[in-house]
């Protein structure tokens, strides 16, 4: 499968899950729907950036390095926003972000499959 596409499912499916772990947190439970559609997307911008880095950087360290690096970003930009009662939940937020950009990033390097040639 291709890289970014690879990168695109992995990161859908894995925020999902990065969503679900808000349920850990009580104060937020109400808002759990809106929570995990926020990390489905988050993990799709997530997937489809790391996907496009494994097609052009072939190094399992790096596309780790990426990953965690992008899934912070992300998560991060996130965590930024407060809640209603104004309270920041950012390694509640970060810590499965980071995670999930990590292992797209390893996913990716390890699975996907580089640009194919055409042959005649």
């Amino acid at each position: 499968m291709n890289k970014a596409v690879l990168g695109l499912v992995v990161g859908g499916i894995l925020g999902i899950f990065d969503g679900l772990t808000a349920w850990f947190t009580p104060a937020v439970r109400a808002q759990l729907l809106g929570i995990v559609i926020g990390s489905t997307v988050k993990g799709l911008i997530a997937g489809v950036l790391i996907g496009y880095f494994a097609r052009k950087v072939q190094s399992l360290p790096l596309g780790i390095v990426f990953g965690l690096a992008v899934g912070l970003v992300l998560a991060f930009a996130v965590a930024a926003m407060p809640d209603p009662s104004g309270k920041h939940y950012y390694f509640e937020i970060m810590l499965p972000g980071g995670i999930v950009g990590m292992i797209v990033g390893y996913a990716t390097q390890r699975f996907g499959s580089g640009p194919q040639t055409a042959t005649r």
